[in-house]
Protein backbone atom coordinates (compact mmCIF):
# COMPACT_ATOMS: atom_id res chain seq x y z
CA UNK A 1 0.00 0.00 0.00
CA UNK A 2 1.00 3.50 -0.65
CA UNK A 3 0.02 6.81 1.13
CA UNK A 4 0.60 10.45 0.90
CA UNK A 5 -0.07 12.75 3.76
CA UNK A 6 -0.22 16.21 3.88
CA UNK A 7 -0.11 18.95 6.13
CA UNK A 8 0.41 22.28 6.81
CA UNK A 9 -2.54 23.86 5.27
CA UNK A 10 -4.78 26.39 7.71
CA UNK A 11 -6.20 30.29 7.89
CA UNK A 12 -3.80 33.13 6.77
CA UNK A 13 -4.66 36.67 5.89
CA UNK A 14 -4.08 38.01 2.17
CA UNK A 15 -0.45 38.81 1.87
CA UNK A 16 0.85 35.51 4.27
CA UNK A 17 2.80 32.47 3.86
CA UNK A 18 2.05 28.75 4.05
CA UNK A 19 4.73 25.73 3.59
CA UNK A 20 2.43 22.48 2.86
CA UNK A 21 4.18 19.39 3.34
CA UNK A 22 3.51 15.78 1.44
CA UNK A 23 4.94 12.79 2.49
CA UNK A 24 4.89 9.00 0.66
CA UNK A 25 4.98 6.03 2.58
CA UNK A 26 4.57 2.34 1.62
CA UNK A 27 5.73 0.01 -0.95
CA UNK A 28 7.63 2.45 -3.01
CA UNK A 29 10.49 1.35 -5.84
CA UNK A 30 10.66 5.36 -6.86
CA UNK A 31 9.07 8.35 -7.47
CA UNK A 32 9.12 10.46 -10.89
CA UNK A 33 6.98 13.12 -10.17
CA UNK A 34 5.39 14.77 -7.40
CA UNK A 35 2.75 17.66 -7.54
CA UNK A 36 0.34 19.51 -6.24
CA UNK A 37 -3.69 20.55 -7.12
CA UNK A 38 -5.81 22.43 -5.80
CA UNK A 39 -9.63 22.49 -5.57
CA UNK A 40 -11.58 25.47 -4.84
CA UNK A 41 -15.82 24.92 -4.41
CA UNK A 42 -17.62 25.05 -7.37
CA UNK A 43 -14.33 25.04 -9.37
CA UNK A 44 -12.59 21.87 -11.27
CA UNK A 45 -9.47 20.69 -9.85
CA UNK A 46 -6.10 22.53 -11.51
CA UNK A 47 -2.54 21.78 -11.28
CA UNK A 48 -0.63 24.45 -8.80
CA UNK A 49 2.85 23.16 -9.55
CA UNK A 50 4.98 20.24 -10.03
CA UNK A 51 8.38 18.58 -9.83
CA UNK A 52 10.17 15.44 -11.87
CA UNK A 53 12.80 13.54 -9.67
CA UNK A 54 15.63 15.82 -11.92
CA UNK A 55 14.30 18.63 -10.31
CA UNK A 56 12.24 20.41 -13.47
CA UNK A 57 9.32 22.09 -12.22
CA UNK A 58 6.21 23.30 -13.79
CA UNK A 59 3.85 26.39 -12.17
CA UNK A 60 0.39 27.44 -13.00
CA UNK A 61 0.62 30.90 -14.49
CA UNK A 62 -1.35 31.99 -11.43
CA UNK A 63 1.01 30.88 -8.34
CA UNK A 64 4.16 31.64 -10.91
CA UNK A 65 6.52 34.09 -8.49
CA UNK A 66 4.50 33.88 -5.29
CA UNK A 67 4.82 29.68 -4.97
CA UNK A 68 7.77 27.33 -4.94
CA UNK A 69 7.88 23.54 -5.06
CA UNK A 70 10.97 21.48 -3.93
CA UNK A 71 11.22 18.01 -2.91
CA UNK A 72 12.93 16.95 0.23
CA UNK A 73 15.99 14.57 0.35
CA UNK A 74 14.52 11.66 0.52
CA UNK A 75 12.77 12.29 -2.56
CA UNK A 76 9.78 10.86 -1.37
CA UNK A 77 8.83 14.65 0.40
CA UNK A 78 7.21 17.54 -1.55
CA UNK A 79 7.01 20.47 -0.51
CA UNK A 80 4.48 23.82 -1.59
CA UNK A 81 5.96 27.27 -0.39
CA UNK A 82 3.25 29.70 -1.09
CA UNK A 83 4.12 33.65 -0.16
CA UNK A 84 1.83 36.24 -0.83
CA UNK A 85 -1.00 34.40 -0.96
CA UNK A 86 -4.55 36.01 -2.29
CA UNK A 87 -8.34 34.98 -1.01
CA UNK A 88 -8.85 33.51 -4.74
CA UNK A 89 -5.78 30.97 -3.52
CA UNK A 90 -8.27 29.56 -0.84
CA UNK A 91 -8.75 25.96 -1.93
CA UNK A 92 -8.41 22.34 -0.93
CA UNK A 93 -4.57 21.46 -1.83
CA UNK A 94 -3.67 17.85 -2.69
CA UNK A 95 -0.68 16.07 -3.14
CA UNK A 96 -0.58 13.69 -6.40
CA UNK A 97 2.73 11.48 -7.03
CA UNK A 98 3.25 9.08 -9.85
CA UNK A 99 4.97 6.50 -7.60
CA UNK A 100 6.61 3.24 -9.73
CA UNK A 101 6.20 0.11 -7.62
CA UNK A 102 7.78 -3.46 -8.19
CA UNK A 103 6.17 -6.71 -8.25
CA UNK A 104 8.71 -9.48 -8.63
CA UNK A 105 10.67 -8.46 -11.88
CA UNK A 106 7.80 -5.93 -12.90
CA UNK A 107 7.85 -2.32 -12.32
CA UNK A 108 4.50 -0.31 -12.78
CA UNK A 109 3.68 2.96 -12.22
CA UNK A 110 0.31 4.40 -10.30
CA UNK A 111 -1.10 7.53 -9.91
CA UNK A 112 -1.78 8.58 -5.81
CA UNK A 113 -3.67 11.09 -4.22
CA UNK A 114 -3.36 12.65 -1.16
CA UNK A 115 -6.76 13.27 0.91
CA UNK A 116 -5.97 17.29 0.54
CA UNK A 117 -5.40 20.13 2.94
CA UNK A 118 -7.47 23.27 3.14
CA UNK A 119 -6.08 26.62 2.68
CA UNK A 120 -8.24 29.80 3.34
CA UNK A 121 -6.71 33.08 2.65
CA UNK A 122 -8.96 36.23 4.52
CA UNK A 123 -9.09 39.35 3.01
Amino acid sequence: QVQLVESGGGLVQAGGSLRLSCAASGSIFSINVMGWYRQAPGKQRELVAGITSGGSTTYADSVKGRFAISRGNAKNTVYLQMNSLKPEDTAVYYCNADIQRKSGSYYYSTDYWGKGTLVTVSS
